[in-house]
């Protein structure tokens, strides 16, 4: 099986599709799966611009909402997490994962799925130690605030992520495990981002959960973005010696290492994308204890037996078939040549994907539950850093600013003064 891994998508769907369109052509093959590792962007219309965090500069549609639209399809089965870039929105109706276009399949805030006989899991978002272990409180619209909590990565999510048993192939974060620099030429990625230094050497670039993670689900790939460079690393797990090969990558742009393609082990295809039998075991087992106000999820609070979890999901998914419910638009796509105002579109809508996956697991619906407050909880730590870079923080200082990009203008900016007063 030939899997291209992508980095940051930022909506360009296009230029992604026809640069691997061209890479079959140039090496005479077939790519079966496209991974792509966060800020997949996936904006429908105007109003999802709105719950986009980042500068106006970069607020565009892209190309996105023409795959959503129906007016292109993707040439190839595509599965994205979240990042820190997102329409949070949209993200926020497939929590548990689904079809954000035709042949285009969100792995939801956290999720597996299996692609043919591989088992593919990840974890959407960034982590950020001040909301880590704070439930999902925020609902759109979305405020200054909110717009950037709703991507931060959620103890909830990495709980469940941390009962997966069986084997996992492929595991997909947008942010790096913590340390995972320590595995491979951390001299050379300072030496082509400076910034990165004090971090890398205070162990602080990256998430930790990401490296719990890592340690415990020990997956033969790990593929990551958002920092915006191509970085490889083996990591060699003492436990059981084995092995797992990182890779991050940039993002689409001219220049930039951005895909990589790799050829696994696989039974013979077709294959298609199907719900896994143990996360949704997982999910159905802790869906109880999800965590929808500022409070902290109560792990223990847990009535269903596992074993017998197992067996009721094996038994309707034998009956009903692991292909994940059908596609639906939600909101109406957007028109270029008829511009609407974002006062026509509804603030929320159920997806009916996920009414229907919540229905077959015999699961209520609570993702629009706002019976108790979802506004900033009041804490003495700031939601939202400020300060220079030299702040000590377990917080990667590139969060919540179009990271990489507004850093490398002001290492450029810098150098340039220096330059000028010489």
């Amino acid at each position: 099986m030939k899997i291209a891994v992508e980095g940051c998508m930022h909506g360009d769907l296009d230029n992604v599709y026809r640069t691997l369109q061209h890479y079959e052509k140039l090496h005479s093959t077939k790519i079966d799966l496209l991974l792509c590792c966060g800020d997949f962007q996936a904006v429908r219309n105007e109003k999802d611009l709105e719950s986009l965090n980042v500068p106006r500069k970069y607020r565009d549609m892209k190309t996105f909402w023409k795959y959503y639209s129906g007016e292109e399809v993707a040439p190839f089965p595509t599965i994205f997490i979240g990042g820190n870039h997102e329409a949070s929105n949209y993200l926020w109706e497939l929590y548990y994962g689904g079809w954000a276009a035709p042949n285009i399949y969100f792995l939801g805030f956290a999720g597996v799925v299996k692609f043919g006989n591989i088992r593919i899991g990840g974890l959407s978002g960034i982590y950020n130690r001040h909301n880590y272990c704070r439930g999902h409180y925020e609902r759109p619209p979305y405020n200054e605030s909110t717009i950037r909590s709703i991507y931060h990565v959620r103890e909830y999510d990495v709980h469940k992520l941390m009962q997966v048993e069986e084997p996992i192939d492929i595991f997909l974060s947008h942010d790096w495990p913590v340390g995972i620099t320590d595995c491979g030429d951390w001299k050379k990625l300072v030496r082509d981002k400076p910034f990165f230094e004090k971090e890398v050497q205070e162990r602080n670039l990256g998430s930790k959960p990401a490296a719990q993670l890592l340690e415990k689900l020990k997956p033969p790939y790990w593929f990551s973005a958002h920092l915006h460079c191509k970085f490889a690393a083996l990591v060699q797990h003492e436990e059981d010696g084995s092995v797992t090969n990182f890779l991050a990558l940039d993002k689409c742009q001219p220049g930039r290492k951005f895909l990589q393609v790799i050829e696994i082990e696989s039974e013979p295809g077709p294959y298609e994308i199907q719900y896994d039998e143990e996360w949704l075991e997982i999910t159905r087992r802790f869906n109880s204890n999800f965590p929808l106000t500022n409070r902290s999820a109560n792990f223990w609070n847990v009535h269903l037996d596992k074993q017998d979890c197992r067996q009721w999901v094996r038994r309707n998914l034998q009956a009903r078939g692991a292909r994940p419910f059908e596609f639906t638009q939600t909101a109406p796509p957007y028109n270029p040549s008829n511009s609407v105002l974002s006062g026509t579109f509804p603030e929320y809508t159920r997806n009916p994907q996920t009414e229907s996956l919540l229905q077959f697991l015999e699961l209520p619906y609570l993702l629009d539950n706002t019976s108790e407050s979802s506004q900033v909880p009041r804490s003495p730590l700031p939601l939202i850093r400020t300060g220079s870079l030299e702040d000590n923080s377990e917080d990667i200082p590139i969060d919540d600013v179009d990271d990489v990009d507004e850093l490398e203008e002001l290492a450029e900016d810098a150098v340039d003064t220096k330059t000028e007063n010489i």
